[in-house]
């Protein structure tokens, strides 16, 4: 495999890399697609510090998201292990375990049934029983998923940051969920802004921002950015076809 560069709006040091993946939307196949070009990539071009980050959504509607998760439990094919990112559909999740009642029903239509599927719980189980049958060690990696990350120039989160807010006082629910007015933003922000969260057909390049949420899990693609000194290149495998309802 070779990668295709092209000048980046951000910088890493010289002996960095950094892989960003976008939403993986329990798409198992194409996850682990991504993951063995990854590995491919590295060996091929080794680095001194390298990581690979998950940009949150890794659950919900697609085919298997407790695959998803088992294989993120296994730990990262190439040295520097993974940084995972809490998503909305990570927020949804752990809201309606620990809460029921609307927030469980919240959670069902945007997706969270297929996870209850996937993990076997059965159709009349309350809310407060769901985590019990999520394996422990995909459960730690739900629980233990961080907002944001930074290295050099870039600032990662799922969904983006509020502007005019300082990066290190930026809210969860921004972190999290915002759209407007992040996307339309055109200023320069703190860092550049690397996240997903917002479904397009190609990844979105700006000076202050890169968007890769290119739709896996709506028949489109799952993308990773390959960062590294001021270039940047993309690796993209299909997503599911027929995707689930």
């Amino acid at each position: 495999m070779k990668l295709t560069f092209q000048p980046a709006p951000g910088q890493l040091p010289p002996d960095v890399r950094i892989y960003a993946i976008g939403d993986v939307h329990g798409c198992v196949a194409a996850h682990v697609a991504i993951l063995d070009q990854i590995a491919a990539d590295f060996d091929a071009r080794p680095v001194g510090r390298s990581v690979v980050i998950h940009l949150g959504d890794l659950i919900d509607r697609g085919p298997d998201s407790a695959a998803v998760l088992a294989r993120v439990a296994q730990g990262s094919p190439i040295p520097g292990g993974f940084v995972n990112l809490r998503g909305n559909h990570e927020e949804l999740c752990l809201n309606a375990m620990a809460k029921g009642g609307e927030a469980s029903r919240i959670w069902r239509r945007n997706g969270g049934e297929t996870c209850l599927v996937d993990w076997g719980v059965p159709k009349k189980a309350p809310a407060s029983e769901w985590a019990g049958f999520v394996p422990p060690e995909q459960m730690a990696v739900l629980t233990e998923q961080r907002l944001s990350y930074r290295w050099g120039s870039y600032f990662f989160a799922h969904a983006g940051i509020r502007p005019g807010i300082p990066l290190a006082d930026q809210a969860a629910q921004d972190l999290v969920w915002i759209r407007q007015p992040f996307l339309s933003w055109s200023d320069p922000f703190e860092a550049v802004v690397v996240h997903g969260h917002t479904p397009k057909d190609a990844p979105t390049v700006r000076s202050n921002r890169i968007g890769i949420d290119t739709g896996a899990v709506y028949g489109g693609r799952l993308t990773a950015v390959v960062l590294e000194e001021d270039r940047m290149a993309f690796i993209q495998v299909p997503g599911p076809k027929k995707p689930r309802k």
